[in-house]
């Protein structure tokens, strides 16, 4: 008689405490959302300096992912979470307690070396404390993204009704108490790597794959931004109402990651996915553009939109795994480093030319960087063969969807 398969849900203490700072850590790609009109007002800033709130982030979160594993392959494991999560307790608490727009800026920066060093060290940890194998550590990675991604603009709309401050402080209380988790429960050997050159990186993104893969990622980040970021400006809702809209496209975009991305690539090859879904997102972005003025109608724009950055997050990022035979944490992190510059530099971008036009154009240019994503693809598919070929190791993949998705 065979011996059943361990339940995923039972898992060390140690398992779960990693996993509910992922959970906090995802949280922070929509925190912000809610409160960037009420942070806009109550500190005399302009659009473009509120959405500067992501580019800080976004920047730095990409620069350190290029050092990152050289980093944890020398401290280890454990010491690299812990400084994460400080790093993000503290700036978070800075940021709370913040009197100008400037000061906010600079210390998300802080906050994106944090996230950085925990996100890119987190599911390993998993995996060599997870009962269950590797099978059981990625669903529960996956469970842990997607609910971040949908509670984290929802968190940020409740606090952010009673003040802009709210949603940081409520990152330091949930970031200290997963401090505290990891420091005591996380015990024992996890997994160690060898280490890493510092300039791996960097000369990854020589590759041909990965270098049509990277720049098809910085054009389609452009997209994935002025949509999150952007939109709550022309919304015109209050905290609560922005918290709500990006809930439903967080729950979309993990709803379609999760479970409907890994569907698709079972059927179709990776690059057909990737010019099919990419032009539906252009068309979407349009529409989002011309509906603009209706809340309701950019709502639903917005839900959509959502569906096809999950499928398109999760094709991408497998991608990337099998375009190359480099090590994939280095392949991951060159690749997540110029994605990242490519979500730095959208939010300001649609604010100047909100401010020049109108609340239309910055979707449209939106829609004509992801147009110029595709053609990149579509240009450089000789070069793309191998990621049309079945995933075989789950597990990698897996830790570098975590790496390229938690922005």
């Amino acid at each position: 008689m065979s011996t059943p398969a361990p339940s995923v849900w039972k898992q060390p203490a140690q398992v779960w405490a990693v996993a509910f700072a992922c959970v906090v850590a995802f949280m922070g790609i929509g925190l912000v959302d809610p409160i960037l009109p009420a942070i806009a007002e109550s500190l005399k800033a302009t659009p473009v300096e509120t959405e500067l709130l992501f580019t800080s982030y976004l920047l730095v979160t990409g620069l350190a992912m290029l050092v990152t594993s050289w980093i944890s392959s020398r401290i280890g494991a454990k010491a690299t979470l812990l400084i994460g999560l400080g790093l993000i307790v503290v700036f978070a608490l800075l940021c709370a307690l913040s009197g100008s727009v400037d000061a906010v800026i600079g210390f998300r920066a802080g906050w994106g070396l944090g996230n950085a060093l925990f996100i890119s060290t987190a599911l390993a940890t998993i995996v060599g404390a997870a009962s269950g194998g590797s099978s059981a550590a990625i669903v529960l990675y996956e469970a842990a993204l997607g609910l971040g991604i949908a509670v984290g603009p929802l968190i940020g709309g409740l606090l952010g009704e009673q003040s802009w401050r709210g949603p940081f402080f409520g990152v330091v209380a949930l970031m200290a108490i997963a401090f505290i988790a990891v420091l005591a429960l996380l015990r024992g050997p996890t997994e160690t790597r060898e280490p890493i050159p510092f300039t791996a990186p960097f000369k990854a993104l020589g590759h041909p794959a990965l270098a049509v893969l990277a720049a098809t990622a910085l054009f389609y980040n452009i997209g994935f931004f002025v949509l999150l970021a952007f939109s709550p400006f022309p919304l015109g809702f209050g905290a609560m109402g922005i918290g709500f809209t990006f809930f439903g496209w967080g729950v979309a975009l993990a709803v379609t990651s999760v479970w409907v991305a890994p569907v698709l690539m079972r059927r179709m090859p990776r690059t057909r996915i990737i010019l099919v879904v990419l032009p539906m997102l252009a068309l979407d972005l349009i529409a989002a553009g011309l509906v603009v003025t209706n809340a309701a109608a950019l709502v639903v724009c917005i839900i959509v939109g959502g569906l096809l950055l999950g499928i398109m997050n999760t094709v991408l990022t497998e991608a990337v795994m099998e375009a190359t035979d480099l090590p994939r944490s280095v392949a991951s992190s060159a690749y997540s480093a110029v994605r990242f510059l490519g979500g730095a530099a959208a939010p300001p971008l649609a604010a100047l030319l909100w401010h020049a036009f109108d609340a239309t154009v910055p979707y449209l240019f939106a829609a004509a960087s992801i147009v110029l994503a595709a053609l990149i693809v579509f240009f450089g598919r000789r070069v793309l063969n191998r990621i049309d070929d079945p995933v075989e190791d789950a597990l990698e993949d897996a830790e570098a969807i975590l790496i390229g998705d938690a922005a």
